[in-house]
């Protein structure tokens, strides 16, 4: 998956649990960038009778470097504050929840966002309401507008909103973890040599909270309108924080009070990267450092395991690949478009360069406008300069986007004489988000506006197997 429950540390606390970041210029306000950071991985929709939430104990950011340094030049804080109106009630609601003031909604939470930059910290919400987590049509009748209502404005002409929505990665779990098998080309797996066939979305009725900012492209840059220009990109990544310690109060059972420096428990970029090419010896230490710091996993990067597990899983598949690893040569493209950003000349009319300083980032060239008719969601690779690696759209299929590089697909781009494998520009988990024009509904429930990822699955209509679940209008 993307970045959940990627790391020893992280698995048992979901709440800190960074899951994916997107970046992106908004479709429909290309004045405007979206930035998502998803946190709480894999919800399923039927939680009750506690439901999912943020913590009101972790301290979740969103960082931007407009600098060309890898450091967060600006970054907006949010903390969360969790109300119980009736102690002596199991229940979250106790009727219908009609709007994000209602009596009937007995467990809510709001949070605040903190802007700071170089000219210090500065509070831009002061206690917005979370929507209510879609529990089902008798008590969250009309859930799209409790949504709308939790939309609130920040800075100058800004969104925010922090709540449920639906999942909107989507990958095929169950096979990539069993011996990297691809479904749509199974027959050719060394250990899984079975019929191909479709891949099947793990994430299918899953939910996430999401933290949404849509922010004119001023706030976050004053260089976005020329695309040449190496100062038109920034670097977006999030993360999230816990205290030092923790203390149990026992005379007060399930009390905690934290104490202390804040201290990063898990971050994200760019998608996968340490759910794939980080070693398990090392995760919870890239969750711990910083970007600008990453030079010290440059070597996952220019050498992935994956790349070289690829043509033993696949031994008929791969033999370009093979050579290319057995040459011990540096994976100088998976560099420059994980690490650096990729710089001018490597593709033609396209760049997101933001300097040497290695580091994971998501990396969003202001100035290449938003792609609003037939985008592709194979981004770059599918001749979008709008999708990823150029930030990150919510149905970007960053999986095959990934894996094609890592086959060796991107390698020609800074080796001429390289010829990929015929395998490598076709290799996929079999997902596609069905409908890549984004002013549709599908299967993962995109919006055509914010904050982009879907109404979440309703409790209710959790299937008992792997038929989607229905389109609600709740």
């Amino acid at each position: 998956m993307s970045s959940h429950k990627e790391a020893p540390g992280i698995v048992n606390d979901a709440a800190a649990d960074n899951t994916d970041v997107y970046a992106f210029v908004s479709p429909d306000k290309p004045d405007t960038v979206t930035l998502i950071a998803n946190f709480v991985p894999l919800e399923d929709p039927d939680g009750g009778p506690n439901f999912f939430e943020f913590g009101d104990d972790v301290l979740y950011e969103i960082h931007v470097s407009n600098s060309g340094t890898a450091r967060a030049d600006i970054t907006y804080q949010f903390r969360f504050r969790t109300e119980v109106r009736d102690e002596n009630t199991f229940l979250y609601n106790t009727g219908p929840i009609t709007s994000l003031n209602s009596a009937n909604w007995n467990r809510r939470q709001f949070y605040s966002v903190v802007r700071v930059d170089k000219s210090g910290s500065h509070t831009q919400v002061g206690w917005a309401p979370c929507p209510p987590c879609n529990i089902g049509p008798g008590s969250t009748p009309d859930y799209a507008d409790l949504a709308n209502a939790a939309v609130t404005s920040i800075g100058r002409g800004g969104k925010v909103f922090a709540g449920q929505r639906a999942e909107g990665f989507y990958v095929d779990l169950g096979a990539i973890f069993d011996l990297g098998d691809l479904r749509p080309v199974q027959e050719l797996n060394a250990f899984n040599k079975m019929p191909a066939a479709p891949g099947i979305n793990s994430t299918l009725a899953k939910n996430i909270h999401s933290i949404v900012l849509q922010l004119p492209k001023s706030e976050l840059s004053s260089h976005y309108t020329n695309p040449t220009d190496p100062r038109a990109t920034i670097g977006v990544w999030a993360s999230a924080s816990r205290q030092k310690t923790r203390l149990y109060n026992t005379p007060r059972p399930g009390e905690v009070t934290n104490v202390g420096p804040f201290t990063q428990v898990s971050r994200l970029g760019n998608p996968l990267v340490n759910e794939v090419l980080i070693p398990l010896g090392k995760k919870d230490l890239f969750n711990a450092t910083q970007p600008q710091d990453d030079k010290q996993f440059a070597q996952q990067f220019a050498h992935p395991e994956l790349s070289s597990l690829l043509p033993v899983l696949y031994p008929t598949a791969f033999p370009h690949l093979d050579k290319l690893n057995k040459s011990g040569t540096p994976r100088a493209d998976l560099e420059a478009i994980l690490l650096t950003g990729i710089p001018a000349g490597v593709v033609a009319g396209f760049q997101n360069y933001t300097g040497p300083t290695q580091a994971d980032m998501l990396r969003l060239n202001l100035a290449i406008p938003p792609t609003t008719s037939s985008p592709s969601n194979l981004g770059l690779i599918g001749g979008d300069p709008a999708g990823f690696p150029n930030g990150r759209r919510v149905f970007d299929d960053v999986t095959t986007i990934e894996l094609r590089a890592l086959a060796g697909a991107t390698y020609k781009l800074i080796d001429k004489s390289y010829k990929p494998d015929a395998a490598a520009g076709e290799i996929t988990p079999g997902l596609t988000s069905s409908n890549t024009d984004v002013t549709a509904e599908n299967t993962e429930h995109y919006l055509p506006s914010f904050p982009y990822l879907g109404v979440p699955h309703a409790g209710y209509d959790v299937p008992i197997d792997d038929t989607p679940v229905k389109v609600s209008s709740y």
